[in-house]
């Protein structure tokens, strides 16, 4: 830097300081924002009496100059903006120094056009920084004549700049605080929960708009009021406990979710529950209070519902325990105990079970109680009856369907398979599914994958599959209407139930077991079966079964008079046998017999009878065909009234 050449004198030679921060506090004392910088730079040109002189923000991005007010050759330059690549301002930014170059600065910068069409002899330039250091813009002096190097002419020119860089940081920290608080009203704004100001007095100060959904009440009518109109009293006496309790913390402890919530009130009366949270703090010596509310009532709602809807299947599930518990599952019969050891045997396993029986045996209850025994006891056990379904639905039913797959089907559906996924599908009547359909149960036996109607997209499913039939599917299979090898699928541990003719005394049990449930949901009294009961029950050839045994006895106690049961209405055709030669003075013409005595007249009757077929009780010309007996049945009164072989 050189002095200016002698005999050149300038204003600043002659700068008197006072008058100089005297004119800095005057132009600018009364004046913020852009009408500062203004001020700022027409005292700073009358001072220092250059001919130009700027205040520029610093853009760090681009290293670019953006003037805030640039005065020159008396008139304002708008808009003005700069690269300072190659310019005196670009040693300001870089060193952070007050850079001054007293003339011959086209020397210096000769390919700085602006510079020249100024006609600029000299310059002096300074950062403008935050307490940080950071450059937050800049601000110099031109002249066209040499800027001497003095020590006052610095001082004064830095206070200038001081001054800038004050309302620079002013305005950025300004900037700032808009910015938080644009934050802070979008946060609040989109807020789905209440959230709601409270002054020391817990009169409303500020609320959100989701605080006039929640409470149907427009932030006007609600700012001034006491909050603890809108709780029931109980919790607007809580609210102050637990402020109190909130100032007792210490500071950064203020906050505390409320428990059990709070119970709101709208102004029109309505009432709802509400979580909340609660929290503190203190403003100018001011204490205030935050509550932020959530509305859960409909989520409420959804929980008892839920609740209700789970109790009504609890208790449903037990109406069900209670209808089949062990209805056919209740017999002493060799041929029934084999049923429930295979039961226990195959339940834990996860085996494909194949239940065969005649209909009204009790198929479906013993799904139910492999299912039941099973690790999949917590899944649900889905039932398909295949032969309730037609055909062209059979498919959708069991795999599902998208929306749209054919005439009808409106939106997606769920299939069973999908429904039981984890759990246990029971086939009912398997030996009705269509022909074309098997080929898919038999791919999602083998690959625990199916395709609902309508997609390309496969559903891999874990399912354990129990099948029942009343048809002889080896015979089918024989036929062509059933395929081999899902037979073979299907077939891994097969139980048979046995026919009630087959359970000898289990018919009594049974019948004992439904007497005593009908009478008891009658309402009515209930008399044990007598021998003759007995008798006629065992005697009947149930081809209905199981099935057709509950019905009678639920007929008998509609019909029964003194708590007797009435099987003269009750079973479907009176019970006979083949007029075997008795001994005539057992049958005591139009003499009423007792039990014993008929107990005695029908052990003399089979006796005969098993005497004239030479003790042959089945097969086409034994004593069970001679009586019109099941051979079953036969072999269990013969039980019964102790009857055996001679010899």
């Amino acid at each position: 830097m050189t002095s200016p050449p002698s005999g050149h004198s300038t204003p600043l030679q002659n700068l008197e300081v006072d008058a100089a921060l005297r004119a800095i506090l005057k132009g600018t004392a009364t004046e913020t924002g852009q009408q500062f910088f203004t001020a700022l730079v027409q005292n700073l040109t009358s001072v220092l009496g250059t001919h130009g002189a700027w205040v520029t923000e610093y853009l760090h991005e681009t290293r670019r100059l953006r003037a805030l007010a640039f005065w020159l050759d008396g008139q304002w330059i708008l808009d003005y903006e700069m690269d300072i690549a190659g310019t005196p301002c670009e040693r300001v930014i870089d060193t952070a120094k007050l850079v001054h170059f007293p003339d011959r600065i086209l020397d210096i910068f000769p390919h700085r056009e602006e510079l020249r069409a100024a006609g600029a002899a000299s310059y002096m330039g300074v950062p403008l920084q935050d307490t940080d250091g950071e450059i937050l813009g800049h601000m110099a002096v031109i002249d066209r004549r040499p800027i001497p190097v003095e020590p006052r002419i610095h001082a004064v020119f830095q206070i200038f700049a001081a001054r800038a860089a004050a309302e620079l940081r002013r305005l950025r920290a300004e900037a700032e605080v808009r910015e938080r608080e644009e934050k802070v009203s979008r946060l609040l704004s989109s807020a789905m929960d209440a959230i709601i100001e409270l002054d020391h007095q817990f009169h409303i100060t500020h609320v959100n708009p989701a605080t006039e959904k929640t409470f149907q009440c427009c932030a006007e009518k609600m700012i001034g009021q006491d909050f603890r109109c809108f709780l029931c009293p109980e919790d607007a006496d809580r609210l102050i406990m637990l402020t109190e309790e909130l100032d007792s913390r210490s500071e950064g402890q203020r906050s505390m979710w409320i428990p059990g919530g709070l119970t709101a009130c709208c102004p029109e009366g309505q009432s709802f529950p509400a979580e909340a949270t609660l929290s503190r703090f203190e403003l100018d010596r001011r204490k205030f209070t935050t509550l932020i509310l959530r509305n859960i009532h409909d989520r409420v709602k959804a929980e008892e519902k839920i609740q209700s809807l789970t109790v009504q299947a609890e208790l449903l599930r037990e109406e069900l325990q209670s209808l089949h518990q062990d209805d056919a599952l209740l017999g002493e019969s060799p041929a029934f105990r084999r049923v429930l050891q295979d039961i226990a045997q195959v339940a834990k396993t996860g085996a494909t079970v194949l239940i065969t029986g005649e209909t009204g045996t009790g198929k479906e209850l013993v799904a139910r109680a492999v299912h039941t025994a099973s690790t999949r006891r917590e899944r649900p056990l889905v039932t398909v009856n295949c032969a309730a379904m037609p055909a062209t639905l059979i498919e959708s039913e069991l795999f599902g369907h998208e929306q749209g797959a054919f005439t009808g089907a409106t939106k997606k559906r769920e299939g069973r398979f999908s429904l039981a996924d984890k759990g246990t599908i029971f086939l009912d009547e398997i030996g009705e599914l269509p022909l074309e359909l098997q080929a898919k149960l038999l791919r999602v036996l083998q690959e625990g994958e199916f395709d609902p109607v309508g997609s390309s997209r496969t559903r891999k499913v874990d399912v354990r599959v129990l099948a029942a039939t009343n048809r002889d599917l080896a015979a089918a299979v024989k036929q062509g209407t059933f395929r081999e090898d899902l037979y073979y699928r299907l077939n891994v541990f097969p139980i048979r139930l046995p026919s009630l003719r087959e359970r000898g005394d289990d018919v009594t049990q049974l019948a004992s077991v439904f007497a005593k449930r009908f009478t008891a949901k009658m309402g009515r009294t209930h008399a044990p079966l007598t021998a003759d009961a007995a008798r006629r029950l065992q005697a009947y050839h149930w081809p209905g079964n199981v099935r057709e045994l509950q019905n009678v006895i639920e007929r008998a106690v509609i019909t029964a008079e003194a708590g007797r049961l009435n099987l003269d209405r009750a079973l479907p055709e009176a019970l006979s046998v083949h007029p075997v030669p008795v001994d005539g003075t057992a049958l005591l013409c139009g003499a009423i017999l007792s039990a014993k005595e008929l107990d005695e007249l029908e052990r003399s009757n089979i006796l005969r009878a098993l005497e004239t077929t030479k003790w042959k009780v089945s097969g086409e010309k034994g004593a069970a065909s001679l009586l019109g007996l099941n051979a079953s049945t036969l072999s269990s009164r013969m039980k019964t009234l102790k009857i055996q072989k001679p010899g």
